[in-house]
């Protein structure tokens, strides 16, 4: 049986997935970006939990991140869209299905990258901070 941990990960890759860009879970950048975009869901740090003790619960602020890459002449149109996608995709649903007591995203922080022989690409980190308690921190 899975953790509350992989199972809240599992429900925000599948959020991910159901967008138009390819959506990957703590895979490498491929060679080739496809057109729609490319998302690559990291797993993160879960932090420090808060405990209470009557009944015992870690209450968690993990940090997962997502990577977004365009790539192409109008890539900052195309970013433009596929933040405002994750954004409209996690407001949908804070609690990814009650799983998780709050789900937020932070602002990225696009940058360019230069790539040899082909259209730069531009891609940003966003931080998405997932609010859930479990009963161990390792179950």
């Amino acid at each position: 049986m899975p953790t509350p941990r992989e199972t809240i990960l599992a429900a925000l890759h599948a959020r991910l997935v159901a967008l138009p860009a390819t959506a990957l879970r703590g895979e490498v950048l491929p060679e080739r970006v496809p057109t729609a975009g490319l998302l690559i869901l990291r797993d993160g740090e879960p932090g420090e939990p808060e405990v209470t003790l009557s009944p015992l619960r870690y209450h968690y602020q993990h940090r997962a991140e997502i990577e977004a890459v365009v790539q192409g002449a109008s890539r900052d149109a195309a970013f433009d869209t596929l933040c405002a996608s994750i954004g409209a995709a996690l407001a949908a649903d804070r609690t990814l299905g009650g799983l998780c007591d709050w789900v937020e995203a932070e602002a990225p922080q696009p940058v360019d990258l230069p790539v040899d022989g082909a259209a730069s690409l531009k891609a940003a980190v966003i931080p998405v901070v997932l609010h859930y308690s479990a009963a161990d921190p390792l179950a």
